[in-house]
């Protein structure tokens, strides 16, 4: 099937009130779902750390050894570019070549910045914004999901 097609049957699904489409040309076959239910993963707990909390001497001891909280994670200064699919996440055009960009460099609207994959398909993403790479928010082979944050650019 040819990906103009295709693009305009996810469109088509997309502004529909329909939430399933199946289609068969041929011998291909495309399946498109719009709100399919989220499918939940059970996190590995071998990795996870085992601590085990001391029992207070008395009453008060347990306030007194408190820690003081964890400094909160300040939220990225910028503009921040996300993933427009579901998909896994390139900086470069192909394994051995130079990524599209590092962090300090300028980037200008409209310019390819990394590559998703999705579906056997390498897909080109632009530049919504000109400026500055602040921050590179992902992995290079990097499973992302949709609206995740790639970039801050300011």
């Amino acid at each position: 099937m040819d990906l103009r097609k295709l693009k305009t049957l996810i469109d088509l699904v997309s502004e529909s009130g329909i939430s399933e489409l199946e289609v068969t040309e041929g011998e291909g076959k495309v399946r498109i779902v719009k709100n399919a239910p989220p499918v939940y993963v059970q996190p590995s707990t071998s990795y996870a750390p085992q601590f085990s909390q001391p029992m207070p001497m008395h009453p008060g001891a347990e306030a007194a050894a408190a820690a003081p909280a964890a400094p909160a994670v300040a939220a990225p200064q910028g503009h921040v570019v996300t993933s427009p699919m579901v998909g896994t996440f390139y900086r470069a055009p192909s394994p051995g070549a130079e990524p599209f960009f590092q962090v300090g460099d300028t980037v200008k609207e409209g310019q390819t910045i990394c590559i998703i994959e999705a579906m056997k398909l390498l897909n080109e993403i632009e530049s919504d914004t000109s400026g500055v790479v602040k921050e590179i928010l992902v992995e290079n082979g990097q499973a992302v999901e949709y609206g995740q944050p790639l970039f801050v650019v300011g």
